[in-house]
């Protein structure tokens, strides 16, 4: 496939090349897989699964499943990184569409069929849609309201949708495999985030990232408050990072969680100055900082309430241990980001080598 006036000849159903880096995913490999076998698409499909070094049980069920279909292909990732299991995959792959797939992730079956109508209808070099968070447990289905809800996420399209049409970037891609080779398919360095990066070199290069809410595709939560927040606080520390290397004019909107996160704390502080002036006889106007703290708890109240409220009590209350969780980490990793500590490398603007 290419962006010129030539695309017209593609074939309808080009080959598909699906791509998953899985590690540590034996609770939701299955079901992602199943996915893929189950798509309505009629080209040609191969499924290309990068496995690291998983201690749950994961390689041994990826290995099952490869023998079960010789469509699927399963190779070692031996960094196991999410970018470098991408790349082995792609590099190990043939086909001209390379749709990247999230071990977490249930595909519906028309969404190869839809994706690729979109890329030739469009001339788009990179397609993507929503994602849609749906959990099993209470715990799991107050993360995907956080994930779907303004102000949990912040209310982007690729979370709550939007109109179809060109976007900075898309949930998990549809890429055109010229392009991908072109400009160096994703950046090793870069262990979150890097789908935004990729893009934007996507788009340096004269291609077309496009987001369609035709496509829709189940994400499966994290299920403990542990791997959320080491999930928010590792991508709030890369998104800190890339906003400091790459600054754009979307870039103030990701200063929101850690001035919340500074606020509080500052409030916080300043209202046990308020406490000290009180013991001391003092008028005690440092008070007015526990303000912050006191104005934060009543919005994720709230928002418990109204997001959650027709999932139950459980759901609710765990809503309100959820958003300070994602807030928080994801807050705390930006400003440590952007402070330059996401890695201990340089030269990050300096993109990699084409293939």
């Amino acid at each position: 496939m290419s962006n010129d006036t030539g695309q017209a000849d593609a074939p309808s159903s080009p080959g598909v090349s699906y791509v998953m880096p899985v590690l540590n995913d034996v609770r939701h490999v299955r079901a992602a897989v199943d996915s893929l076998l189950a798509q309505d698409y009629t080209g040609d499909v191969e499924i290309t699964i990068a496995v690291g070094p998983s201690i749950d049980g994961t390689t041994e069920l990826v290995r099952e499943l490869q023998a079960a279909d010789p469509r699927i292909h399963v190779l070692e990732n031996r960094v196991g990184s999410t970018p470098a299991g991408l790349n082995l995959a792609i590099a190990a792959s043939t086909h001209p569409i390379v749709i990247r797939v999230d071990a977490h992730s249930e595909l519906p079956d028309d969404y190869a069929r839809l994706a690729v109508e979109t890329m030739l209808r469009t001339g788009a070099q990179n397609v993507g849609g929503i994602m849609d968070a749906q959990g099993r447990t209470s715990f799991e289905t107050a993360v995907a309201r956080a994930y779907g809800s303004r102000v949990g996420l912040g209310g982007t399209p690729h979370h709550v949708g939007g109109r179809e049409g060109p976007a900075d970037t898309v949930y998990l891609g549809v890429f055109d495999r010229e392009m991908l080779m072109r400009v160096g398919m994703f950046d090793e360095r870069i262990k979150r985030g890097q789908d935004w990066e990729l893009n934007r070199r996507i788009k340096q290069a004269g291609g077309l990232v496009w987001f369609t809410p035709a496509l829709r595709v189940v994400y499966r939560p994290r299920a403990s408050m542990r791997a959320l927040a080491r999930q928010f606080f590792s991508t709030g520390l890369w998104r800190g990072e890339l906003s400091r290397s790459f600054p754009t004019r979307g870039t103030l909107r990701y200063f929101a969680p850690p001035v919340l996160v500074l606020g509080i704390v500052l409030g916080t502080l300043l209202g046990l100055g308020g406490l000290v002036q009180l013991g001391a006889g003092a008028t005690p106007w440092l008070l007015l900082g526990f303000t912050a703290p006191i104005a934060y708890a009543a919005i994720v109240l709230l928002a418990s309430i109204v997001v959650t409220g027709r999932d139950g009590v459980r759901t609710s209350l765990w809503m309100l241990a959820v958003l300070p969780c994602i807030h928080f980490c994801w807050g705390t990793g930006f400003v440590l980001g952007y402070g330059s500590l996401a890695k201990g490398i340089s030269a990050l603007r300096n993109p990699p080598k084409a293939v």
